[in-house]
This record gives C-alpha cells, structure tokens and sequence, in this order.
C-alpha cells in the first residue's frame, strides 16, 4: 500500500473504517466517499467527502473527481457503499428491488465510471467491489438483495474484460460480516463463523496491490467459518 492512493465508498461504515485504517497504516492515502456527513479535516494523508449519494452518476463524479484533485492521481477504487434488506418476493414491494439496485448496483456503476480514466492513467489501476455469497443462490427473503449484488457480479466481470490490460475489477463475496449491526439483527447465531472486517480487508487489499496484477474478473468466497 506505500505510496498508493485509495478512494473508499461507505468510507464511515464498519467495513470501511477497518479498510481504510489498515489502508493508512501501510503508507496509502484515502480518499473516503459516504452518505453521512464528513467527520475529519482534509489532510495530506486522508480526506473525507460526506453528503455524496452515489446511485446519482453526477454526485459520483463530482465526488471521485475532488478526490484526484486533491491527490493528484487514484490507484484504487474500493466499493464498499450498500444496504441490506430482508423481504420475500410475495409479502414486499418493488420499491426495496428498487431500493437494493440503487443501492448496490449504481453505487459502484456510478464510482466506477468516473474513476476508470483516472485508475487507467495509473501503472496498476485497481477497482474492488463487494458481492455476496447470498448472492450465488438466494434463500427466502434475499431475493432483493441477492439480486443486486449478483448485478454487482456482472458488473464486475464486464468491466474486468472491457478493461483488461489497463485496470483490474475484481470482487469479494463475504458471507456475514462481523459487525455490530450483524450481532444485533441475529443475536442467537454463532459469530465466531462470520468474517471479520480485518479478514476481509486483507483480501480486498490484496487485490488494490501490485502483488495482484494477474488477477482481474475474480469473484473471491470470503465465506469465514460459514
């Protein structure tokens, strides 16, 4: 990570907090994109761009241009921004299909497209985005969201072959995620099996290295002890 300069979406979310720490601790420089307002101060080392939905293409670009402003160039884009929910096809409404797609689909479309000029002026552009485990066959009430980050899937597959020889697009599919959120919603499940951030970061990172040139169009199990 020396040296490189990573834009986080969902930088303030429990996932990328964890990302962009680690990120930081090894020499990169981050940019962080999130809907909540911004908490920190423009620095040489980290600048923070709050207020932004990214399912709007204009926000996105507006947001991953001030970025390479303010550093100069973008080696990496992580796509951490999402949401959740849990509905079944018969009982829900097609405003949480809706909502899931924006969410999860334009979010990384919209950061994506405006960052691949700057990504492939670099020596090694990279875009990492999150998938789902969930996403490789949905259970009852994931249908929404399973459909949205098998969107996110596609997305990355297609940009990794439209792109190739110029920047790597690969994806992670964690299962359940560590969070405190996670422990709230599902307070009997055993969460020594789930992922941690730190290990799901580590992957992520390793796919924003130079150490991961040979890899584009991965969609990488991050499954824990699931």
């Amino acid at each position: 990570m020396q040296g490189k300069i990573l834009v986080i979406t969902g930088a303030l979310g429990a996932l990328g907090k964890v990302v962009a720490e680690i990120a930081q601790s090894r020499g990169a420089r981050v940019a962080g994109i999130d809907h909540a307002p911004s908490q920190l101060s423009a620095t040489p080392e980290r600048i923070e761009i709050g207020g932004v939905d990214l399912s709007d293409a204009a926000q996105a670009k507006t947001a991953i241009d001030a970025a390479e402003r303010h550093f100069g160039k973008l080696d990496a884009l992580i796509n951490i921004a999402g949401g959740f929910a849990f509905e079944t096809v018969g009982d829900g409404d097609t405003k949480t299909w809706q909502r899931m797609h924006a969410l999860n689909v334009l979010t990384a479309l919209n950061t994506s497209r405006a960052a691949l000029p700057h990504l492939a002026a670099s020596s090694a552009g990279r875009i990492v985005n999150i998938g789902a485990m969930g996403a490789l066959q949905a259970g009852s009430g994931m249908g929404p969201y399973a459909a949205s980050k098998a969107g996110v899937h596609r997305l990355t597959e297609a940009l990794a072959n439209e792109w190739k020889g110029k920047v790597t697009v690969n994806a992670v599919l964690p299962s359940i995620i560590d969070t405190r959120a996670n422990r709230a919603d599902m307070p009997k499940a055993d969460f020594s099996k789930w992922v941690t951030p730190q290990e799901l970061a580590e992957v992520i990172l390793f796919l924003a290295s130079d150490a991961a040139s040979g890899v584009t169009g991965a969609l990488i199990p991050v499954a824990g002890r699931v």
